[in-house]
């Protein structure tokens, strides 16, 4: 024992010795050299600092200022670290003006031989170049100059710092280029390299190669360097210790690089963005370290998810597949990951349900299939919540988004129990169902989606409750019941509200004031009327307001006025809102402005501000369009004041608008001429000025709309022939110059030059001439319509060679142009179908039609129609063809109007056009055609009407009979000495019973006296009964 304390004694002794020494040593130490001394003096001296961050760089011992570090035995200076401690991405400050160091570094920086640690980064030098006597500075180990503000090529000489261990000089918006990566290959010690945002495209294609030559690389990042060209090879691999590998946002656009499989030491690999192709390699789950893959956005990667994740993934985290070519079903076996917290697989075609097994995922933070084909109903019960401490489903998960696919069924219970989940989305799929009242319960969600779905019964009132809500988007499903104070009373944080197109009630208070300051408030269709809602008057930060179709029948209060200065979107339309608008609207600047469909009345309003759209069409508007429309909204882009009753003319001014995309002004009462200035708004896609009184010529400077998609001047008075800089107008898909004075020769050139042309109609002018052969060349004609023209010559063969009417048009696509902001111009038709005129919008896309009736068209019928098997309207009436029917004409299978009347058609009527289904209106008459009526089928539909003033035709529906008196005898009346037997009978018959009829009442008339006069008081009266009647 004594011994023992003796020993403890000794040690203790000893150890107060070593730390007095050391401390003598490290005193000693610690003032730096003269040397290093004056060169961080110089140094200082360079730099400009606003802030004053390097007060402390005075006195002699520089190893007591801020940034420096010096080494314990030698005091020589072997760090400088002068990073901007408040980067971009800090939430207490802005990037740049706070801490920021800027000015040049002098070379004296290099007389400290010994610094073994620079980092300049994050701060503003400006675009100087990086210095290229950095690269003497020989035991150099670490070197940070990443978004400093250097620019221009990074100095080659830098392959000089062969102890460097690590290096980033990432740049922003690729303000840095390198133009070999020759020199790293000499940086033998490199372990980290940092090259994000420097532009590499011009190091040439084996810079992965030279990469290849670093065998101590741990870490790799070029994301976002313009490097391109395959690297889908690398033989041998000698990155034997690389752990993280980011190539991010390149343009490989190449097979995917199989050879990272081969790297053991990997953990994380970024490769979105990147362009690459082809199959994801199954070995890929097996590298026994990977934590985090992202793949993301690469779009032409593709796995069957059933191989892909049946994998060890021994220790993945993150895995991010999104906007990929994925397919197949998810398996049980990713409720194996046991360590997974990110997995996104958004934007691919993945089929079948999510499995149960998911609720195993104790770890799970996010889970993201939007955008998938996702079929079937979520999960009833999940399975594996066992494994998790808390024993409850996903206990850490926090957003869970599966919009966008084709989940079916209710809403599960289970989603109540997810305690910490903060975002829901599960928009645009086929749910349908109560909505279930534990989900206000969710006391941590802020965003919650169920758009677009088929959910039904009332909104819970425990929703009432979600007091961390922000963003509530229940629109576009059959939700119904009456909503009251309580629905909303703790939703204080509710920023985003969307109840739209839904049958909702609103029925509160008239004084609710309610608890939130609302941002966006869509409520279209929700029942907020009659009165306009006086809650409205609290909200003070408004920007968004959409109360459209919302039963309001009332006039705007003035109190609303002095709160729609801040709205950015005004949406009123579909009320039976009435009275005059102030003028000018308040409304914020640039502002969507859309008071359509209501019953508003007076001038025209203006904005007090300028606005980006406005209109106001369908109303009640009259007056004149205001003179300095383009001097308040030179940047307007949606211009609509359609379906008004406003008179004058157009404003030769509009075309100082040059941002117009749309220009709506169709029924109103315009009158003058179309400004040839409208011609300098280059961007508009839909120009329509029909239904008004317009006349004069068209302008030729219309030809300078390259880009105008939809084009009607229909129903108004224009004179003169169509501009032939016109052809220039070769985005159009909608040309409508119907019902004017137009005339001259049908313009060729429409022939040539018009890919996209959808409906041509040029009925009811005055133009002459013949149809080109090579009106074939229009290959998306749906709607051909010259009717009521002076055309001549025979009907172009080649019309059965228009490639949008040979097949059935199955997809029906809406027609809507210069769509902004979710307001568009949606085009529209009246179609001459079954000699009514009916108008198309909706279901547009789906109809063809050719309509050449009343003009001067002769010769055969063409044959090559019958290849149109797209066709549903055919019109050829009030022409002179001539010949028969063809017999196979029934191949025009979807043909539902059919119009060949006012011709001189001959022959018998096809026998097959009995199976002619869809045929609702057919018109054969005032024509020479013979025989039987093949009355069968859907033949047995029409009336004698549709065969009339056919002379040779008999049988059902006419009253004619065939030749032996059965009107079902499909027998043809033939021309045999027979007949001429009969026929001279016939006339005999006849001239013996008119001479019997006459002569033997007025032979009998003549005699009796009294007959006579009771015979003519008889005509008398009845002729006066007509008369009456």
């Amino acid at each position: 024992m004594e011994r023992l304390q003796v020993y403890i004694l000794f040690l203790v002794i000893l150890h107060s010795i070593a730390v007095e020494f050391a401390c003598k040593a490290q005193n000693g130490a610690s003032n730096c050299s003269a040397n290093d001394l004056e060169a961080l003096v110089d140094f200082k001296n360079g730099l400009n600092d606003p802030e004053n961050r390097l007060s402390s760089w005075q006195g002699k011992d520089c190893c007591k200022w801020r940034g420096i570090g010096c080494s314990n035995t030698t005091g020589s200076v072997i760090k400088i670290d002068l990073h901007n401690p408040f980067p971009v991405s800090s939430a207490d400050v802005t990037r740049y003006g706070f801490w920021n160091l800027s000015g040049e570094i002098r070379p004296s920086l290099v007389k400290i031989q010994s610094l073994r640690y620079l980092d300049l980064s994050l701060n503003a030098f400006g675009g100087i170049l990086i210095p290229r006597f950095l690269g003497s500075l020989k035991n150099l180990e670490y070197l940070n100059l990443s978004k400093a503000g250097f620019f221009g090529t990074i100095p080659p000489t830098l392959g000089n710092l062969s102890h460097l261990q690590y290096l980033d000089v990432s740049s922003e918006f690729s303000a840095l280029t390198v133009e070999s990566f020759q020199w790293l290959t000499d940086l033998v010690s490199l372990k980290y390299l940092s090259m994000n945002q420097v532009e590499l495209s011009m190091v040439g294609s084996n810079w992965l190669k030279m990469l290849n030559q670093l065998p101590q690389l741990t870490e790799l990042h070029l994301s976002t360097c313009g490097l391109s060209g395959s690297i889908s090879y690398l033989t041998p691999v000698n990155f034997t210790s690389l752990a993280v590998i980011d190539l991010s946002f390149n343009s490989f656009n190449s097979m995917f690089p199989s050879w990272l499989v081969n790297i053991s030491t990997l953990e994380y690999i970024d490769l979105s963005n990147c362009g690459f192709r082809g199959r994801i390699p199954l070995g890929i789950s097996e590298i026994p370290r990977l934590r985090y893959l992202n793949l993301a956005l690469n779009n032409n990667l593709s796995a069957n998810c059933l191989e892909l994740f049946g994998g060890s993934w021994e220790q993945i985290e993150v895995l991010d597949l999104g906007s990929n070519k994925l397919h197949g079903k998810l398996p049980r076996s990713i409720g194996s990951m046991t360590y997974l917290t990110h997995f996104y697989l958004l934007f691919n075609k993945i089929e079948g349900e999510i499995p149960s097994t998911i609720g195993g995922l104790c770890n799970l933070i996010s889970f993201d299939l939007s955008g998938n084909n996702l079929t079937g109903s979520l999960p009833e019960i999940l399975e594996g919540m066992e494994k998790c401490d808390s024993k409850r489903p996903l206990p850490s998960l926090m957003n869970l988004r599966l919009s966008s696919n084709s989940l079916v069924g209710k809403i599960p219970e289970w989603l109540g129990q997810l305690k910490n989940l903060q975002q829901l989305g599960l928009a645009s799929n086929f749910l349908e169902g109560p909505i279930p009242a534990s989900l206000g319960k969710l006391h941590n969600l802020t965003n919650l989606g169920l758009s677009g779905n088929q959910l039904n019964g009332t909104l819970p009132e425990s929703f009432g409750q979600l007091s961390e809500l922000s963003v509530l988007d229940f629109s576009s499903n059959f939700l119904t019941g009456t909503l009251s104070e309580v629905h909303f009373k703790n939703l204080r944080k509710v920023k985003i509200l969307d109840l739209s197109s839904n049958s909702f009630t609103l029925n509160v208070n008239p004084n609710w004031i309610p608890p939130f300051q609302i941002r966006n408030l869509d409520m279209g269709s929700c029942h907020l009327g009659p009165s306009f809602p006086t809650w409205l008057k609290s909200q003070k930060e408004l920007r968004f307001l959409d109360i459209s179709n919302a039963s309001i029948s009332d006039s705007i209060p003035g109190w609303f006025w002095e709160i729609s200065s801040n709205l950015s979107l005004l949406n009123c339309s579909f009320n039976q809102l009435n009275g005059n608008l102030p003028n000018p609207l308040s409304v914020f600047p640039f502002a969507d402005v859309d008071l359509s469909s209501n019953l508003f009345k007076g001038t025209v309003p203006l904005p007090s501000v300028p606005v980006e759209l406005l209109d106001l069409s369908n109303n009640k508007f009259q007056g004149l369009i205001p003179q300095n429309i383009s001097e308040v909204m030179p940047d307007l882009i949606f211009l609509s004041l359609s379906g008004n009753e406003i008179l004058g003319e157009i404003p030769a001014t509009i075309g100082k608008m040059t941002l117009l995309q749309v220009i709506d002004l169709s029924n109103n009462k315009l009158t003058g001429s179309i400004p040839s200035s409208i011609g300098e708004c280059s961007y508009l896609k839909a120009l329509d000025l029909g239904s008004n009184n317009l006349s004069g010529s068209v302008p030729s400077s219309l030809g300078q709309l390259s880009q105008l998609q939809s084009f009607h001047l229909n129903d108004n008075k224009f004179s003169g022939g169509i501009p032939f800089s016109w052809k220039n107008l070769s985005s159009l898909e909608t040309l409508d110059l119907g019902n004017n004075k137009l005339s001259g020769k049908f313009p060729s050139w429409i022939s040539d030059g018009f890919p996209n042309l959808r409906i041509f109609r040029l009925r009811s002018n005055s133009f002459s001439g013949e149809l080109p052969l090579e009106i074939s060349n229009l290959s998306s004609l749906q709607v051909l319509d010259l009717a009521e023209n002076n055309l001549t010559g025979t009907v172009p063969t080649s019309l059965g060679d228009l490639k949008a009417m040979v097949q059935e048009q199955k997809v029906n696509e809406y027609l809507l142009y210069g769509k902004y902001r979710g307001i568009y111009y949606e085009e529209s038709l009246g179609v001459n179908l079954k000699n009514q005129f009916q108008k198309y919008t909706k279901t547009l896309s789906l109809l063809t039609s050719i309509d050449l009736s009343r003009n001067n068209f002769n010769g055969a019928f063409p044959v090559e129609l019958t290849k149109l098997h797209g066709l549903i309207v055919l019109n050829l009436s009030g022409n002179q063809i001539s010949g028969q029917i063809p017999e196979n004409i029934s191949s025009l299978h979807q043909l539902a109007s059919l119009d060949l009347s006012s011709n001189m058609l001959s022959g018998v009527i096809p026998s097959n056009m009995e199976s002619m289904s869809f045929l609702s209106y057919l018109n054969f008459s005032s024509n020479n055609l013979s025989g039987m009526v093949p009355y069968k089928g859907q033949m047995t539909t029409f009336t004698e009407s549709a065969f009339e003033g056919n002379p040779h035709l008999c049988g059902a529906p006419l009253l004619v009979l065939c030749k032996n008196g059965n009107s079902d005898n499909r027998t043809v009346l033939e021309n045999d000495s027979s007949g001429e037997f009969h026929d001279r009978w016939f006339y005999v018959s006849v001239g013996l019973g008119f001479i019997t009829g006459i002569l033997v009442p007025y032979s009998i008339l003549l005699v009796r006296k009294t007959w006579r006069r009771a015979y003519f008081n008889f005509l008398d009266r009845l002729i006066d009964r007509i008369f009456l009647v």
